[in-house]
């Protein structure tokens, strides 16, 4: 919201949260109405348009986001290097609303005008009419507008919404308090009404004049410079023409500079141009090589995960994986589209985000492959192949850590990473599973003054370094089935192995799971608390009992661009696995942590509380 909200900041609809776009639905009866009566050619193509040129444009503006997103990810030329938070995510969800706003005043401009009916598909002279209307009133008016919206008045009560976003993102360009908006499509109404007045109107110069303006919106709100230089010294005055992302970066950094719309020739005759926007342009377009200290690299879970990542849905991405929109599975032809595509072309992992915690600069980087293709016998060798390049590319590239994340540090896969360290012995970076830290998140989630807890979990790291810090505690762990019971048996100190034992009558109110069924968690007593030591969640089917998180910490306050959840975690909270691999870029240990080797869990832990991270589950 602005500082001080005025009259009409919000949206007449922003009450009805995500079942706004009922208020189209005047026009989809109408529609109705039209068919049933006198069949789909009696539907004006005005009218018929309607619909389809708000779906068209929300597929536009999801192009920019995810194309921008992607290339601020892993792009030399971002322009203001600093991070984007929740809060901005948060309130530039609802850039849809300009799309609804947009659809309702066609529909009621088609009703009251009738020389706006049955209008033909194109017409040349129109569209140029269009683009002089535009060159001239409109974008005149739109600077003395936007330099009024910048006096305190004005801006507190409206448009400091828009520019509390410092590092824009192509959406960040329709994110204004509702009367902004009416204002804006007053003057961008001048050309189609104007056209419509001379008889030269058209349906596709409207739907080409709308997309010119969120093309050149969404494209000027990048926080990466993508205009290629080439462009102005063909045409050298095009640089009066058309803005470029750095051009009006410098409008959300200096505020009282670059007021254009799109075309900076009022700056320059008004004299309100920044003088460095030159500058900006060229060392934004040159750009910065960046090697990142660590990379975490993980993969997709399941379909509707593409849809989670930072380059997929902002709002949803922004929040657990498991409390998607109810409107998610109406996707599911998008999301498996999606997977054949990364399985068919997915040559390799590809970078997702990029954060910081002090001078640590981090990037996490995708397997182009599902939950489900980590379970084909025959995919092991392929998927290994992309993991192996992955690494290979970190090494290449200076990363001092790589971090292992969900599936690619199976054992039956690769052997937690030993696969790569056994076969590149000279490998400079370090290979991290985060065994250590984990089992350290594991051991301070159980009560200090536990007894005994049930291990059910197959044979891992975690589980067996659990297990015998458990019972060098004093701690009785009874198991089930009795081939893990024999396997930890065989490997636990005679000291301890009275604190061993093969489950009875009675279980304990503490169980340690990696995976259960709704069988096996009926058998729980009333009250137990399930504490997971794998890094995927199961489902909760019992109300009567406690089930704490999947190992994770809370994030320091000081780590920056952190504006998506990590699967199913809260938000600012990570999984151990992953803050292990940050530990060894922070720490500069020089081990690697996989296959049977393991970081001391103390010692990751002493070291994850002294760089900030905070526990999640409290014993």
């Amino acid at each position: 919201m602005a500082t001080r909200p005025g009259p009409l900041t919000e949206w007449p609809w922003q009450r009805l949260g995500n079942f706004k776009y009922v208020v189209m639905a005047p026009v989809v009866v109408h529609g109705a109405r039209l068919v049933s009566a006198g069949g789909w050619g009696a539907i004006d193509l005005a009218f018929a348009l309607i619909l389809p040129s708000l779906l068209l444009r929300m597929i536009h503006n999801q192009i920019w986001i995810s194309a921008a997103r992607y290339q601020t990810a892993r792009s030399k030329h971002r322009i203001v290097d600093r991070g984007i938070e929740f809060e901005q995510v948060d309130r530039e969800r609802g850039w849809d609303d300009q799309i609804i706003l947009n659809g309702l005043l066609f529909y009621v401009g088609y009703l009251l005008i009738p020389s706006a009916r049955h209008l033909p598909a194109w017409r040349t002279d129109g569209a140029v009419a269009t683009a002089l209307l535009h060159a001239g009133p409109v974008e005149f008016l739109y600077y003395w507008f936007h330099r009024a919206l910048h006096h305190h008045f004005l801006y507190s009560r409206y448009h400091s919404h828009h520019h509390s976003s410092i590092v824009t993102e192509p959406i960040t360009s329709v994110i204004h308090p509702f009367a902004e908006h009416i204002v804006y499509y007053v003057l961008f109404a001048i050309p189609m009404l104007s056209t419509i007045y001379m008889g030269n109107a058209s349906v596709l110069g409207f739907v080409v004049y709308i997309a010119y303006i969120d093309f050149m919106n969404n494209m000027g709100h990048c926080n990466f410079e993508l205009v290629p230089k080439w462009m102005f010294q063909v045409f050298p005055p095009l640089k009066y023409l058309m803005y470029t992302p750095s051009f009006h970066s410098l409008h959300h950094t200096q505020f009282r500079t670059n007021y254009s719309l799109f075309m900076p020739f009022y700056d320059y005759i008004y004299s309100t141009m920044d003088r460095s926007s030159d500058q900006l342009y060229e060392s934004s377009l040159k750009g910065t090589e960046e090697t990142p200290d660590l990379v975490h690299l993980t993969h997709m879970t399941n379909l509707q995960s593409a849809y989670h990542l930072r380059i997929g849905f902002a709002s949803i991405a922004s929040k657990p994986s498991d409390s998607s929109m109810w409107y998610m599975w109406t996707l599911w032809p998008l999301a498996w589209l999606s997977m054949v595509f990364a399985w068919v072309y997915g040559s390799s992992a590809f970078v997702v985000e990029r954060i910081k915690l002090k001078k640590l600069k981090m990037q996490t980087w995708a397997v182009p492959r599902y939950n489900f293709q980590y379970g084909l016998n025959w995919e092991r060798e392929s998927i290994n192949d992309l993991i192996e390049k992955a690494i290979l590319d970190a090494d290449a590239r200076g990363v001092k850590v790589l971090s292992l994340g969900l599936l690619n540090q199976a054992k039956q896969l690769n052997g937690g990473g030993e696969l790569f360290r056994q076969k590149y012995p000279k490998l400079r970076v370090r290979l991290v599973d985060g065994s250590g830290l984990a089992t350290a998140v594991v051991l301070k989630s159980i009560p200090q003054d536990a007894k005994q807890v049930f291990l059910h979990a197959g044979p891992s790291k975690i589980a067996s370094a659990t297990a015998f810090a458990l019972c060098e505690k004093g701690v009785k762990v009874i198991m089930n089935p009795k081939k893990e019971y024999d396997m930890l048996e065989s490997q636990n100190a005679d000291s301890r192995a009275s604190y061993l034992k093969l489950s009875g009558n009675q279980m304990p109110q503490i169980w340690l799971v990696d995976n259960i069924d709704d069988k096996e968690q009926k058998m729980a007593p009333q009250g137990t608390t399930f504490i997971p030591i794998s890094q995927f969640p199961f489902k909760k089917i019992r109300k009567d009992c406690t089930y704490l998180s999947t190992p994770a910490m809370k994030i320091p306050e000081t780590m920056q661009n952190i504006h998506a959840c990590e699967n199913w975690l809260p938000r600012k909270v990570m999984s151990a696995w992953r803050i292990a691999g940050i530990l060894h870029a922070l720490e500069g240990w020089t081990m690697h942590e996989c296959g049977d080797a393991m970081i001391d869990s103390e010692k990751a832990w002493s070291a994850a509380i002294r760089h900030g991270f905070v526990p999640l589950n409290k014993a």
